[in-house]
């Protein structure tokens, strides 16, 4: 790939390649846009098949933070990084260090947090050579209770929009996906009246949301054609498919899982069968809102608040979508770029010491 080109039809800023011998750390850090403020995006670590596909996947993966960090109304800009390697077998102490300096030497402009195959363990070893990390165990933590009650708001939002209330009671919905987030959701939809659908590839996790909330379980693969009111995708990604968008029942889409639509057609094909579509990384972003709040010094009752505005965010995404006659996965890109555009033009204004 022509990689200066990628990088500028999509306005990246920087691509860093880290590498050390001593621990065997093979690293990209990837900063999109700092218009809002520093980068912020998780360090996964992941064992590509080639150096190409890691450095796609933290070029996609931070721009999309740029999106998700805008839309959820933060001072922050975009980034991601990448570890290359088996996650189960180059873990080390030196390996978190050795990366822990190469944030270090950024100065701030990336702030790293725990993602796919990262801990907050992990975290913490990192923590040793910058204050650039966030989601450490002591302070923000675990964020799957936050990031749940965000995707909870959304699924209102979306709610309200099809069917012209908010009460779920008595409402179906279909649970994809009952890891920690996934859990916490059937909890407050199960709390608000909603009957639950659910399945996932862990029989105890099953196990556990059928009897704590009287869900009926089916098969992973039959749970886009059963009759409900709303399908939440809480696990992997791109399940909104040329296979599956076919076999959808539901009204609203509305669920966790990052990237959830295969490709942009499938957000168009979701808005062609009437189905309101909560986009993920606006639905999802309450995640993100937590470990905001410990640059802040954490605080749970404000991460928590932050987490409701997911409502007022997902309704301003429908409201975009009506004015201007597109479909919700374009209407949240709008508004990301229209407050990056309209923070950005703030930098007109300098201030001058004498």
């Amino acid at each position: 790939m022509k990689i200066f080109d990628y990088m500028e039809k999509y306005n990246y800023e920087q691509l860093v390649f880290c590498h050390d011998a001593t621990s065997g750390l093979k690293a990209i850090i990837g900063i999109h846009d700092t218009t809002l403020g520093p980068a912020l995006g998780g360090t996964r670590i992941w064992n590509y098949e080639t150096e190409e596909d890691a450095i796609l996947d933290v070029l996609r993966l931070s721009r999309g933070m740029t999106y998700k960090n805008s839309v959820a109304g933060l001072n922050l800009g975009g980034g991601k990084a990448v570890i290359i390697g088996d996650p189960d077998k180059i873990k080390s102490e030196e390996l978190f260090r050795a990366y822990g300096r190469y944030v270090e030497s950024l100065g701030g402009r990336y702030i790293t947090a725990e993602d796919m195959n990262t801990t907050t363990k992990d975290m913490d070893i990192i923590h040793e050579e910058t204050e650039h990390v966030v989601g450490l165990e002591g302070k923000s933590g675990n964020p799957s209770p936050v990031t749940a009650y965000g995707v909870f708001r959304g699924l209102l939002a979306a709610v309200e929009e099809a069917f012209g209330t908010k009460d779920l009671k008595d409402k179906v919905v279909a649970v994809q996906g009952l890891g920690a987030v996934g859990y916490c959701l059937c909890k407050h939809l199960h709390e608000a009246g909603a009957k639950l659908i659910v399945t996932d590839i862990k029989k105890e996790y099953i196990n556990k949301v059928v009897q704590d909330f009287g869900a009926k379980a089916v098969a992973p693969d039959k749970i886009y054609g059963v009759e409900c009111d709303i399908f939440a995708p809480c696990a992997m990604g791109a399940i909104i498919n040329d296979f599956t968008i076919e076999q959808l029942k539901c009204k609203v889409v509305a669920g966790s899982a990052n990237n959830q639509l295969a490709e942009e057609k499938h957000g168009d094909m979701l808005e062609e069968k009437g189905i309101i579509y909560a986009p993920d990384y606006v639905v999802n972003g309450a995640g993100v809102m937590n470990v905001y709040e410990e640059l802040q010094g954490y605080n749970e009752q404000r991460a928590m608040a932050r987490a409701s505005g997911v409502y007022e965010a997902i309704k301003k995404v429908i409201e975009i979508a009506k004015r201007d006659g597109i479909p919700t996965y374009k209407a949240a890109d709008r508004m990301a770029e229209e407050r990056i555009q309209k923070i950005g033009e703030l930098q007109k204004i300098r201030f001058f010491n004498k």
